[in-house]
Order: structure tokens, then sequence, then C-alpha cells
């Protein structure tokens, strides 16, 4: 599986992709203070999971749809 994931950082938040979450995560963890996952998305293949992460950081208007859902 390929996963996008969303953090929420002091700074903000932080938008990646990643075959292993779990190892990503730790990894997170041990190079910020304060990190929390708020989401994720779970693909098959790592082109369209690659393509999410791109529109996501990229296109404003699909965070701004997706932060809506997801930070109430």
């Amino acid at each position: 599986m390929y996963y996008i994931y969303i953090l929420k950082t002091k700074k903000g938040f932080y938008i990646g992709y990643t075959e292993d979450l779990k190892r990503r995560l730790k990894q997170h963890q041990r190079d910020k203070e304060s990190v929390r996952l708020i989401y994720y998305e779970a693909y098959l293949t790592e082109k369209i999971a690659r393509t999410r992460e791109r529109k996501l950081k990229y296109y404003g208007s699909v965070w701004r749809a997706l932060k809506k859902r997801i930070i109430a």
C-alpha cells in the first residue's frame, strides 16, 4: 500500500507520502517535538498516491476542500 498523510505540527500542517506509514510517523516524531497524525489515505498504486499528494500540496482548492472535511 501507498499512503498520503497529513500531520499537524506547531508550525502548521505537513503533507507527505510513504509506503510505510508507521515507520514514517516514527521518523517525524524524532525530528519534531509535537507531531500528530490527523488524516491519511491508502492507495494500491504509487502513481495514484503521488498524484493525490501533489494535488494537495500544489492546488489550494483541493487542500481547502479536504481541510474543511477533516478540521471542524
